[in-house]
């Protein structure tokens, strides 16, 4: 049996160990990944396995286990490769019978001719780190990990672990000679990241290898790897933009740069890229491993959330956690209520709204029609960066965010909606290729006064779509291609937003501080991290709670209902009626409730009465708003 660590430090060894033993028995592999499955069920043992989130690349051993949190943001075609094949010892001329998963090349010496040889056929996924990853859920990720690592050069780091974001404090430890060959170009200071961080879309590459490389990030200006996935079970189980956690064995083999230039005969089975028919599909599908490294898939874990404060597996641990917090919901929900309120100019009720709005999720599809989503439209927004501030606290504390300010450039100029390039045969990302449960800030303030293109209308379009279906229309070329989603979006407006929402809150501030700045950025101060920490596990821990209503109080809502129409039927319609029993939904589950309650149920009434009086008067007051 390996030793305690081998399965981490050598998994080919355990793998190379257990086809010897199998003697062509095909139940070999399946015994390789419970094996695996099994180490990786013990206490804390994925916190020992590096992750290629946190730890430079260069930092991590070659065919060593590694994990990867990450977006599934492109799926290529199978491709084929030799599963079982024999070698020829040169001393003495004996075949020798050797197992090709889990590699990209081959030993030396392949017997071209053995009628032994098994071809076998696996798929490469593209994955990205999850995008809009916030960074404090990168910090923590980072300090829960125990891995143990040291560079593959000469020098030793101070300590054993480093994420991306550290990356910039550490960089002055170490010594001249290590930083020269990475120095920025065009000297803007960013030079310390170069090192741990493969370049982005966004920015200038360090060397000609890289300079043609597009890695393909949803979002710019994202930092961290890319990754070549090579997956061998279970394909039918994993879709495009799925969130995993990957474990597998990493490759960074030199030989697959070289590959593409190679002509000799014998190295053609090795390279999958021979079969692709523009330079454009080869440097897409196959670019250098010291870039976008390659990790051969033993396990992947969905991930529901990427929230690292939670129980991330549903176990008894996560049943225990959820049990003990659910006593201190109503306590955490009163203190963000109040925490909102503040960043909000003293609005309670916008604020209540805005923290529904975050715990809202998309639980189920009926038809076309996706139920528990909660648009907000916060008008009345300051000018100035009072958006910009509000976005920043929004991302301490969600997991996952991005802001897209809405000025003419940006709505006419940016790719929001993924297209597919049949040249490079490849799906180019857009913006809204996000991860499920994503806060997508619409920061309409910064919309000035213009003429919105062809290209700006179809990014409107298609925002207007992902706020009304949850969907996104892939554009491939010839058709489009419907992809579901689960995004939380919050739209920021001096007047009424000109895109849809469910739920329109103008604000009205009850305080004006002279300097907006500096006293958004107090309040945040006075929060402390065990603090702010409750805040993140209450509104990831809110979303995953189910929820239902009894008979009785249904009856008790169709009644209620039935009496309001009664008294005004051009009042209440079917869509406020909607509206109001997700609002009910939401404040049962931000109290730790998993069925509506009547109390619940008059109390979602009474917040959506004061939030349509306060609607009317700012129609009245501005006569030219629809």
């Amino acid at each position: 049996m390996p030793s305690s660590h081998d399965w981490i430090n050598k998994p080919l060894g355990v793998v190379e160990a257990m086809f010897a033993q199998s003697n062509s028995n095909p139940e070999w592999e399946a015994k390789v990944l419970e094996y695996f499955k099994g180490q990786l069920r013990e206490k804390e043992s994925h916190s020992w396995v590096p992750s290629l989130n946190d730890v430079p690349l260069h930092y991590l051993k070659p065919n060593s286990l590694v994990k990867f949190r990450c977006l599934v943001q492109d799926m290529f075609d199978p491709e084929f490769y030799m599963g079982v094949y024999e070698t020829v010892d040169p001393s003495t001329k004996a075949n020798v019978l050797r197992c090709g998963k889990y590699k990209d090349v081959t030993e030396c010496g392949v017997d071209l001719n053995s009628r032994n040889t098994v071809t076998a056929e696996r798929q490469t996924f593209y994955c990205v780190p999850i995008p809009g990853e916030s960074p404090w859920a990168k910090e923590s990720y980072g300090c829960s990990s125990q891995a143990r690592v040291v560079p593959s050069t000469s020098y030793v780091p101070s300590r054993q672990k480093r994420s991306y974001e550290e990356d910039d404090d550490d960089m002055d430890t170490q010594p001249q000679k290590q930083r020269e060959p990475h120095t920025e170009p065009h000297g803007n200071g960013d030079s310390k990241r170069q090192e741990t961080e493969a370049p982005s879309s966004q920015t200038t590459a360090p060397s000609d290898c890289s300079s043609h490389l597009d890695l393909n990030f949803p979002l710019p200006g994202e930092r961290g790897p890319a990754c070549l996935v090579k997956v061998y079970e279970g394909l039918d189980s994993f879709k495009l933009n799925d969130t995993l956690e990957i474990y597998g064995i990493l490759s960074v083999n030199p030989v697959l740069t070289v590959l593409g230039e190679e002509k000799d005969p014998s190295l053609l089975l090795l390279n999958p890229t021979e079969s692709m028919e523009t330079p454009e599909e080869q440097r897409a599908h196959d670019p250098p491993a010291s870039l976008v490294p390659r990790l051969h898939m033993l396990y992947a874990r969905p991930l529901q959330h990427n929230n690292p404060l939670l129980p991330s597996a549903p176990t008894e641990d996560q049943s225990a956690f959820v049990s003990s917090f659910l006593v201190e919901m109503a306590s955490v929900r009163a203190e963000l209520l109040a925490y909102l309120t503040h960043v909000l100019l003293g609005d309670g009720l916008a604020a209540e709204y805005l923290l529904l709005h975050l715990i809202s999720n998309v639980y189920t599809r009926r038809d076309v029609l996706p139920l528990g989503k909660f648009t907000l439209n916060l008008s009345g927004c300051p000018l100035n960066s009072y958006t910009e501030r509000l976005y920043q606290i929004v991302q301490q504390l969600v997991p996952c965010s991005y802001r897209l300010s809405m000025s003419l450039h940006t709505m006419n100029s940016m790719r929001l909606v993924p297209k597919k390039d049949y040249v490079a045969n490849r799906l180019v990302s857009g913006a809204l290729q996000l991860a499920r449960n994503t806060s997508l800030f619409l920061d309409e303030t910064q919309l000035e006064q213009g003429q919105l293109d062809s290209s700006g209308v179809r990014n409107i379009t298609a925002l207007g779509n992902l706020i009304s279906w949850q969907k996104v229309d892939y554009d491939f070329s010839y058709h489009q291609m419907e992809f579901p989603c689960n995004i939380n979006v919050l739209v920021t407006s001096e007047g009424r937003s000109l895109l849809p929402s469910d739920c329109q809150v103008p604000l009205q501030p009850q305080v004006t501080p002279p300097n907006m700045e500096e006293y958004l950025t107090t309040i945040h101060m006075a929060q402390f991290t065990s603090q702010i920490n409750k805040f993140r596990v209450y509104l990831s821990l809110a979303r995953t709670l189910d929820y239902s209503i009894s008979d009785e109080v249904t009856k008790a809502v169709e009644d209620d209902f039935v009496d309001m129409r009664k008294d005004d039927p051009q009042s209440v319609t079917a869509e406020d009626l909607h509206r109001m029993l997700v609002v009910a939904r939401l404040l049962s589950l931000s109290l730790g409730q998993t069925t509506l309650s009547r109390d619940g149920w008059m109390r979602a009434k009474h917040i959506d009465m004061l939030r349509r009086s306060r609607t009317e008067q700012q129609k009245s007051l501005n006569g030219n708003e629809p």
